[in-house]
C-alpha cells in the first residue's frame, strides 16, 4: 500500500509538471515572438569605414640613468613620480676620495713642474759651459736628458690631474630634458658601478617624457595597404572613458611579424600634447578612416548580392526590389564605400524604394534546381549575400569591401 501512494504521489506531480509546461508554451505561442525583418527602405546616410587596431602606451623618450663611474649614493633628491627639469640634479655620488685623489695629484703637478724649472735651470748652464768648453759633451747630453725626463713627468702628471678632475665631474648626473622619474630601484648610500663594466653599471633611475607617447600597435596584414606615414588616427584609452585623442601614424615596419597567431606589421603612432590622464602602460584603441562618404543612398549590407555572370566572367552586385503592386525585380546596382552595416549604392536605387534583405523564394527554388543540375557539371557560379565589410586576411564578413571589392562565395 505504501509504495501505491508513492506512486500516486509521482505521477501526480509529473501531470502538474506538464500541464504548466503546456501553460507557458500555448502563452508563448499567443505573444508570438519578433520576427526578423525580410525587407528595408533605401535611406540617405553617411557611411564611415575605419580600421581597429590596439596597443600598449609607452613614452617616446624612455632613458635608464645609470652612472658612468663606480661609487655610492651620496644624494638622490627624487622620487618616483617627481617632475624634473632638464639640468636639474638626479643624483650625486660619493666624491670624498677623488677629491683626496685630485689634491694628491695637484702635488705630484707642482712638484713636476718645480723639477722642470730646475732641469730648465740646469740645461741653459750647461749650455753656458759647453760653449765655453768647460763640460764635456756627455755631461750636456746628460744634462739635456734629465730636461726631457722633467717635461714627462710633468705631462703625466698633469694627465692623470685632469682624468681625476673628469671623474669628479661624472659624480653629479642631470637631467638631460624635462622628464619624470618612473622608477627608483636604489636609496642613498647603496654602492653602485658604472656603466663602463662588464654588467653595463647600476640602474639607479628611468626616467622618461610624458608630454610625447607612442602606441606599438599589431596591424592585420589586410589593412596595413591602407595606412601611410603621418596618417591622422583616432584614438580613444580604455582607462579614460569618454577621452579621444589624435594620433600620427609615425612609423610601419617593413617586415611582417606573427602575433596571436595573426599576420601584421608593428606600427607605431606618435601622440603628442599628452593629456595628463594618460600613463604608460594602459591600453589604447585605435580607429583608422580608411573610406567615408557623406549623405549617401544606402541599403543593409544583407541586401547587396554578389553573382558572376558566367557569359562574361565578371562579379556582378544586385539587389531585389518590391515593387508597390507586391512584385519582385532584380535589380543591378554599383556599390561604393561600406562599412559594418550599411553599402553605398551609387547607381540602381533611389531613396525610398522597398529592397528584400532575404532571396525571394522563387529565386531560391531556381537556383536550387541550376545547382542540381549543374552538379554533375562541377558545380554552378560562386553566388554570395552581403553580411559585412569583405577583404582578405581574414576580415569579417562577406559583403563588399569599402573599396568595393570582396571576391565570390558560394551559398544560399
Amino acid at each position: 500500500m505504501k509504495y501505491l501512494w508513492i506512486l500516486l504521489v509521482v505521477a501526480g506531480l509529473g501531470a502538474g509538471g506538464y500541464f504548466v509546461w503546456r501553460q507557458q508554451a500555448t502563452a508563448g505561442a499567443a505573444t508570438g515572438q519578433p520576427r526578423r525583418p525580410t525587407t528595408a527602405v533605401v535611406i540617405q546616410t553617411n557611411i564611415s569605414f575605419a580600421v581597429n587596431a590596439a596597443g600598449e602606451i609607452i613614452p617616446s623618450e624612455q632613458v635608464s640613468v645609470r652612472p658612468e663611474i663606480n661609487g655610492r649614493i651620496e644624494l638622490l633628491p627624487v622620487d618616483i613620480g617627481d617632475f624634473v627639469k632638464k639640468g636639474d640634479l638626479l643624483f650625486k655620488l660619493d666624491d670624498k676620495e677623488l677629491q683626496q685623489e685630485r689634491a694628491s695629484n695637484l702635488t705630484a703637478v707642482e712638484r713636476a713642474r718645480l723639477e722642470l724649472e730646475k732641469a730648465e735651470r740646469d740645461l741653459r748652464r750647461a749650455e753656458q759651459l759647453l760653449a765655453d768648453r768647460l763640460i764635456s759633451q756627455e755631461l750636456y747630453d746628460d744634462t739635456r736628458t734629465a730636461y726631457e725626463l722633467a717635461k714627462n713627468s710633468l705631462a703625466r702628471a698633469e694627465r692623470q690631474l685632469a682624468i681625476v678632475e673628469e671623474r669628479l665631474t661624472k659624480t653629479e648626473v642631470r637631467a638631460p630634458f624635462d622628464c619624470t622619474v618612473l622608477t627608483r630601484p636604489v636609496s642613498v648610500g647603496q654602492a653602485v658601478s658604472g656603466s663602463g663594466g662588464v654588467s653595463g653599471g647600476t640602474e639607479v633611475l628611468t626616467i622618461a617624457d610624458l608630454s610625447s607617447m607612442i602606441i606599438n600597435a599589431h596591424v592585420n596584414q589586410a589593412d596595413v595597404p591602407r595606412l601611410h606615414v603621418n596618417q591622422k588616427v583616432e584614438v580613444t584609452v580604455e582607462a579614460v572613458p569618454g577621452l579621444v585623442v589624435t594620433g600620427i601614424v609615425e612609423r610601419i615596419a617593413p617586415q611582417a611579424t606573427i602575433r596571436n597567431n595573426i599576420k601584421g606589421f608593428a606600427t607605431r603612432i606618435l601622440l603628442r600634447n599628452v593629456d595628463p590622464r594618460i600613463r604608460p602602460g594602459m591600453t589604447a584603441n585605435i580607429r583608422i578612416p580608411v573610406a567615408s562618404a557623406s549623405n549617401v543612398t544606402a541599403v543593409p549590407l544583407s541586401a547587396v548580392f554578389t553573382e558572376k555572370d558566367p557569359e562574361t566572367g565578371k562579379y556582378e552586385r544586385f539587389v531585389f526590389v518590391r515593387n508597390p503592386d507586391g512584385s519582385v525585380e532584380k535589380r543591378l546596382v554599383k556599390v561604393g564605400v561600406s562599412d559594418f552595416f550599411y553599402a553605398e549604392i551609387q547607381e540602381g536605387l533611389s531613396a525610398g524604394e522597398v529592397v528584400m534583405l532575404e532571396m525571394p523564394k522563387e529565386e531560391r527554388e531556381r537556383r536550387a534546381r541550376l545547382l542540381a543540375g549543374q552538379g554533375q557539371g562541377g558545380g554552378a557560379a560562386g553566388f554570395r549575400q552581403g553580411g559585412g565589410p569583405g577583404g582578405p586576411g581574414g576580415r569579417p564578413g562577406g559583403g563588399p569591401r569599402p573599396d568595393g571589392g570582396g571576391g565570390p562565395r558560394q551559398g544560399s
